[in-house]
């Protein structure tokens, strides 16, 4: 494969299926006139593409991180493909609960990656 750090790896793939992910799940948001059959079926094509690059990426990162570890990395990432996703594409506004609850979770990643004695 690719001749990157692991973490590198991991993240960028994460990264890239989540870009994914997000378009799945909301990006027909901006077409309510489309019939719903066709947006579920449009949304799990979408979704192979990130299974395709979400499973490798737990694969290669299990071992240099734990999966509770991926499994937070994959969260913070949805949150911030999400805020962008949110702004630039659904044209809604991020308000400053939400901030106030992103902020929430990034604590929550502390405690995750945090080496406890």
């Amino acid at each position: 494969m690719l001749n990157l750090p692991v973490p590198v790896l991991t993240i960028g793939l994460l990264v890239l299926s989540n870009v994914f992910m997000t378009f799945a799940w909301y990006g027909h948001l901006k077409y309510k006139e489309t019939a719903l059959i066709t947006v579920i079926f449009v949304s799990w094509g979408i979704a192979f593409f990130e299974y395709m690059l979400m499973v490798p990426a737990n694969r290669i990162g299990h071992g240099h991180f734990s999966a509770a570890e991926l499994k937070t990395i994959q969260e913070v990432i949805t949150l911030s493909v999400f805020a962008v996703f949110s702004v630039y594409y659904l044209k809604e506004p991020l308000m400053w609960n939400h901030l106030v609850g992103f902020a929430f979770i990034a604590a929550g990643a502390f405690f995750i990656f945090h080496k406890w004695v």
